[in-house]
C-alpha cells in the first residue's frame, strides 16, 4: 500500500463544524490555560489551517471564503460555551498569570499589558491586579520586589559584582575622579535605568531597587514570592 511522504500536505478534508470546534477547544484546554478570547483565536486558526489546505487541494477561493465566513462566528460561540461551563475563566487565568509574571520580575505595567494582549477585559485586569498585587503600600512592595527580581536577572544593584548595594549613584559619578571613567559610568547608569524603564518600572522604583542592600533585597523577593 502506498504511503504519503512526509513532505506531502495533508488533504483538507471536510471543514470543521461546531462539534469539531468543540472537540478542538476541549483538547486545547486539556493542555493549556487560556482566556475566552485566546480560545476563540485558537479555533480561528484551526479554521485558517483548513482553508490553507483546501486551497492547496484546489478548492475555489470563493468556496473557501464562504465556508470560512460561516464558520468563524462559531469560534466565539464555542469559546463562550466553554466559559459558561467554567472551563475558561478569564479572572482565574489573569490571577495566575499576574502572580507568575510578577514573580519572574515583570512590572505591574508589563503585567497589565500582557493580560490585555491575552484578551482579558480592562475592568477584569484592574480588579485582578488589585487583588493579586495589592493596592497602595502592598502594591508598592510588590512592584519593588519585582524590580529586585529584574535587577537580579540583570546582575545589577544588590546583585552586581560589587559589595555595595547600588550600581547607580545619586549624582551618577560619585567617587570617580577621571573624566573618562565618569562618562563611562554615567552611560552605564543610563543603560541600566533605561532597561528598567523599558520593563515598565518607574525611575523611583528602579533607584530604590538598585540602592538596596543585598540581604534586604533577597528577603523582599522571598516575601513577595511567598505572598503570591
Amino acid at each position: 500500500m502506498a504511503t504519503r511522504s512526509s513532505g506531502t500536505p495533508r488533504p483538507a478534508g471536510p471543514p470543521p463544524d461546531q462539534a469539531a470546534l468543540r472537540e478542538a477547544a476541549l483538547a486545547h484546554l486539556a493542555r493549556f490555560a487560556t482566556t475566552e478570547r485566546g480560545l476563540t483565536q485558537v479555533l480561528e486558526r484551526r479554521i485558517g489551517r483548513w482553508a490553507r489546505r483546501a486551497a492547496e487541494d484546489g478548492v475555489s477561493s470563493d468556496e473557501i471564503a464562504g465556508v470560512t465566513a460561516r464558520l468563524m462566528p462559531l469560534c466565539a460561540v464555542v469559546a463562550g460555551k466553554m466559559a459558561e461551563l467554567g472551563a475558561v475563566d478569564d479572572s482565574s487565568f489573569a490571577r495566575a498569570r499576574a502572580a507568575r509574571l510578577t514573580r519572574s520580575g515583570q512590572s505591574r505595567r508589563s503585567v497589565e499589558a500582557r493580560l490585555a494582549a491575552k484578551g482579558v477585559a480592562t475592568s477584569t485586569v484592574a480588579e485582578v491586579l488589585d487583588e493579586t498585587l495589592g493596592e497602595d503600600e502592598r502594591a508598592r512592595d510588590s512592584e519593588l520586589a519585582a524590580a529586585l527580581v529584574f535587577a537580579r536577572k540583570r546582575r545589577v544593584g544588590p546583585f552586581g559584582g560589587g559589595t555595595s548595594g547600588s550600581d547607580v549613584s545619586d549624582d551618577g559619578a560619585a567617587g570617580l575622579a577621571d573624566e573618562a571613567e565618569r562618562q563611562a559610568a554615567q552611560k552605564q547608569d543610563a543603560r541600566i535605568l533605561a532597561a528598567f524603564a523599558r520593563a515598565g518600572f518607574t525611575r523611583d522604583v528602579a533607584m530604590r531597587a538598585l540602592a538596596m542592600d543585598r540581604d534586604e533585597a533577597g528577603e523582599r523577593i522571598i516575601a513577595m514570592k511567598d505572598a503570591l
